[in-house]
């Protein structure tokens, strides 16, 4: 067993909701390199040898099991880019989550690229849960530019849930999911942002088959003079149904904007889009006060609240 050190371990604590141990089937990756790993009877993970990355071979017997993939960056100057693969067998049930925390202390860039891909086989149900966190005194920012591919074939089942918690400068997600018949997604993208961070995130859903259907909700709170941008794009190319709902909260100088698009290529697709972009509700925050709450504290418990 590795021993962690004390930042590493406090990263963890943030990125990984289930709490990271090195037991079950997991990689902890540190720094650009695999610190640990391990397997399950039903779960194989596999060091790629012509690059940087794993392969995660998930058994249909598997029920019920958690993958455990982190990513830890904690040296200023540092570019990480993994390519990871993940190959769902068919009726696999299994929850996999991620995530990465940079820890910056210095006066240089730090950024980590994570390239996922999901192979999700006929009626397998996966979860995905993914973290982003940064933090360190450094003045280096703190970069991370995530890039989702989902392959899910008949009646497959995909959760997508996403958060970037705090303390990440830049980031530009890029996510494209390819359905099949009677596929169901699920995608749920948290965000905050603060400062002068910036924020993209790009999403083409792919309805190519009949009878599929995907709830697309991102929710975001931008504060300071921070910027964001999201664009959620469902093309409907079968009979399916879709539904996008884009909700942000606006504080202070920061700028958003929601851009949510629908592309029906079939008489039969049903698609609907929603988006809304305001400030904190002015009757929240009094309400919050007569119950001794500061007006900063009662933020706080609204954007809390609103996120999650």
């Amino acid at each position: 067993m590795e021993k962690i050190d004390q930042v590493t371990a406090s990263v963890l604590e943030k990125i990984d909701s289930e709490g990271f141990r090195q037991e079950g089937a997991y990689n902890l990756r540190y720094n650009g390199y695999s610190l640990c790993h391990g397997n399950t009877e039903h779960i194989t993970i596999k060091r790629k040898e012509d690059k940087q990355g794993i392969d995660v071979y998930i058994s249909g017997e598997t029920r019920g099991e958690q993958v455990h993939i982190p990513v830890v960056v904690a040296v200023s100057g540092m570019t990480d880019e993994v390519y990871n693969d993940f190959y769902i067998e068919e009726g696999a049930q299994v929850t996999i989550i991620a995530g990465c925390g940079i820890h910056n202390s210095g006066c240089n860039d730090s950024r980590h690229d994570g390239i996922h891909t999901f192979h999700v086989g006929k009626n397998a149900n996966v979860r995905y849960e993914e973290k982003h966190y940064g933090e360190g005194e450094g003045t280096g920012a703190r970069i991370l530019n995530p890039v989702t591919k989902i392959i899910m074939e008949e009646n497959a089942v995909f959760t997508l849930d996403t958060a970037q918690i705090k303390g990440v400068d830049s980031t530009k997600r890029e996510t494209e999911v390819i359905m099949g018949e009677e596929a169901k997604l699920f995608v749920t993208e948290r965000l905050l942002t603060h400062d002068n961070q910036s924020a993209v995130s790009n999403m083409d859903i792919y309805l190519n088959g009949r009878g599929s259907s995907a709830q697309i909700i991102s929710r975001s709170v931008a504060r300071g003079e921070s910027r964001q941008v999201f664009h959620p794009r469902a093309i409907g190319k079968a009979l399916c149904h879709a539904h996008i709902q884009c909700d942000s909260i606006i504080m202070d100088q920061a700028k958003v904007c929601s851009i949510p698009e629908i592309d029906a290529q079939h008489v039969d697709a049903a698609i609907i889009h929603e988006a809304a972009i305001g400030r904190i509700n002015s009757e929240q925050l009094i309400k919050l006060n007569t119950f001794g709450l500061s007006e900063e504290a009662a933020e706080a418990v609204i954007i809390e609240n609103f996120l999650n």
